[in-house]
């Protein structure tokens, strides 16, 4: 049976995401493709490069995650609604496209369908750009598409990151030898500052997921904060401060000893996770003497998973 006639009735799903290079020979097409067709210079793409090779194994996990999350939402689709759903693949910078999704879905006769992004807080610059690419493309396709703009309260989300926070903070008072005073930091990425004047709600968003795993997890006000991470390396300002100055700023002046970072903007271990904060932060927490954990990752958590179907299922109610 081909693929048009097997998917011919069904509903597709664009599951649609960042992207990464699935080799370091392909990281300066994947570097070029993020600055706008403009190639890195040597010192660039040097230091990219060495992000991910300072990963253990060297290897992209983002690629073998982000395959894993599709593969696993359309399980959880197929047991909550049996061959109603397929799912297709969309990247922003990285094949397939995002519009390598869309053509595909029209290829494969499909005429409705939900795009979704991994990416729970919704901001005209990140997720807003993915929904923007893949309607253009739906409309010259002649596919009727929907799409889930956020997520970020969806009580599964929730638990599955509040068990998380739990859980870290055991370990963190395991490693650390129960260090006081705690801090739970609360991140996600960085975005020019110019969204706050275009009441744009990534920023309100994200502080309500954390207020809200916060709470669950019985954590109080003052033992919790968010910051950011992962600034883009451009002329304008981006919002902060740093995770880096936060770390700063809570071990010489408010004397904490221990940090468990949450990076609720993210779900799956990549470069912002793998380098920025199990390298860089870690280390320069090292430097202040204070006790760094992480959480671990959502990844293809069964939660996150009903999260996911459940959004898309309800878009299309």
């Amino acid at each position: 049976m081909s693929e048009m006639t097997a998917n011919h009735g069904k509903i597709g799903v664009l599951v649609m995401s960042y992207g990464t290079p699935q080799s370091l020979d392909d990281v300066e097409a994947y570097y070029t493709h993020i600055r706008r067709g403009h190639p890195p210079t040597e010192e660039q793409l040097a230091d990219l490069k060495g992000r991910y090779e300072a990963i253990v194994g060297g290897v992209f996990p983002l690629r073998e995650n982000t395959n894993g999350q599709v593969a696993g939402l359309q399980d959880k689709l197929e047991q909550l609604a049996p061959g109603r759903y397929v799912c297709y693949q969309g990247l922003k910078h990285a094949s397939p496209y995002i519009e390598d999704g869309v053509t595909q879905m029209a290829e494969d006769g499909v005429k409705q369908a939900v795009g979704i992004v991994l990416a729970p807080h919704f901001s005209t610059m990140s997720v807003g750009s993915y929904i923007k690419r893949a309607q253009e493309q739906a409309d010259a396709s002649g596919i009727a598409m929907s799409f889930v703009e956020s997520y970020h309260l969806h009580p599964k989300l929730l638990q599955a990151l509040t068990e998380r926070v739990t859980d870290g903070l055991n370990r963190l008072e395991a490693s650390s030898g129960g260090a006081k005073p705690v801090k739970v930091l609360f991140s996600a990425h960085s975005l020019p500052e110019r969204i706050r004047e275009l009441g744009d709600p990534y920023e309100k968003q994200l502080l309500e997921t954390s207020a809200a795993i916060a709470s669950k997890a019985g954590i109080a006000e003052g033992d919790w904060q968010f910051t950011w991470q992962s600034a883009g390396r451009t002329r304008e300002p981006w919002l902060g401060p740093d995770i880096l100055e936060t770390l700063d700023v809570l071990a010489k002046e408010d004397g904490i000893k221990a940090v468990l970072v949450a990076p609720v903007g993210f779900v799956s271990d990549h470069l912002e996770v793998l380098f920025d904060l199990d390298i860089e932060a870690k280390a320069a927490a090292g430097e202040l003497g204070v006790a760094l954990e992480r959480i671990a990752m959502l990844n293809r958590d069964p939660l996150y998973m009903e999260t996911l179907a459940e959004s898309v299922i309800e878009a299309r109610a």
